[in-house]
């Protein structure tokens, strides 16, 4: 007899995804399986993400004990993917709440517009964009000039040290209220201590660490792929996702959205768009712009307008195949 089952994905790799079952109403929920999915989403060009709500499709009754994959994968294969409250391409996430946006106050040195090139496409895609400061230990004056940039611009925003402990107390007090039920992931460049800080705040996911060359200033990637792990073991519980670190977001590239969406990207312009002097005004140059006029007063930190800038430039120049 075939049997239905619902879950979601945790992790995907090399075709093999393991899904948590979850709202089947007995004692499987809780479990994890590995399958495979249906070719026919290689034919839609779509890929199952971790994040995504699936459905499982098995020939034979389930195995209570997943720990053999092979075992475990001969049984199930994924047959549908709910729809999606949104997706990302980088972290390949699906149905994610928030995004906590972490960068080092140094070694290595943030580079703004990439945090914030992440920072618009998550508001693009409705998911609330947190920021996290690290290593404030070693910078602390640099750390709490970033941090008034994204608190001005309206963000909640932690500075924190994995070595002194300061800040880990607020963010894990933030956690513990928000992330119940939802989906969280932790993006940034590699070296940046999102492990140590995961480690930090959830002890009990023991993620690989690793230091910073001093030559290159880059982290080695000790996250190989995305995968969600279990805030606990209660089925509502929310999950919260270590992501492979990276260093560019290539918007002529990859389709994160169209230059008319900019500008509402940029939570801070909000309020002044529609008071420019042009209907059209593009926020770049013109004169009698509401947004250029508020960054001259320094109500918009100049540095998210050279973001918005350097973005605006990059999805001119894309291509329209």
């Amino acid at each position: 007899m075939e049997n239905t089952l619902k879950g979601r994905i945790i992790k995907g790799v090399g075709g093999l995804y393991s899904v948590r079952l979850c709202q089947n109403g007995g004692g499987l929920d809780g479990d994890t399986v590995v399958c495979r999915a249906k070719g026919i989403f290689r034919h839609d060009n779509v890929t199952p993400l971790a994040g995504d709500n699936v459905v499982l499709l098995s020939s034979s009754e389930i195995q209570k004990n997943a720990s053999d994959n092979k075992a475990a994968e001969s049984g199930f294969v994924i047959a549908e993917i709910k729809e999606r409250k949104n997706s990302l391409i980088r972290p390949p996430l699906a149905n994610l709440d928030y995004i906590f946006v972490t960068m080092a106050a140094a070694h290595p040195t943030p580079i703004l517009t990439t945090i914030d090139k992440l920072i618009s496409i998550a508001e693009f895609n409705d998911i609330e964009p947190i920021i996290v400061i690290t290593k404030d230990d070693l910078a602390h004056g640099e750390a709490r000039r970033i941090a008034d940039i994204y608190e001005r611009s309206g963000f909640e925003t932690f500075v924190i040290s994995s070595v002194t402990g300061s800040g880990i107390d607020s963010i894990r007090s933030f956690t513990a209220e928000k992330l119940k039920a939802k989906t969280a992931a932790f993006a940034g460049a590699s070296g940046i201590g999102k492990s140590t800080l995961m480690n930090a705040l959830f002890p009990n996911l023991s993620l690989s660490t690793s230091d910073v060359s001093r030559k290159t200033e880059r982290g080695r990637h000790t996250t190989r792929q995305v995968e969600l792990f279990p805030i606990s073991d209660e089925l509502d519980c929310g999950y919260i996702a270590d992501t492979p670190g990276f260093s560019m977001l290539d918007f002529e590239r990859f389709d994160f959205f169209e230059q008319k969406d900019l500008p509402s990207t940029m939570r801070e312009f909000t309020k002044y768009i529609g008071q420019c002097r042009y209907t059209k005004c593009s926020h770049t140059k013109e004169e009698g712009c509401a947004i250029l006029e508020a960054v001259k007063r320094g109500d918009i930190p100049k540095s998210r307008h050279d973001s918005f800038l350097e973005i605006n430039e990059a999805l001119k120049a894309k291509k329209k195949w």
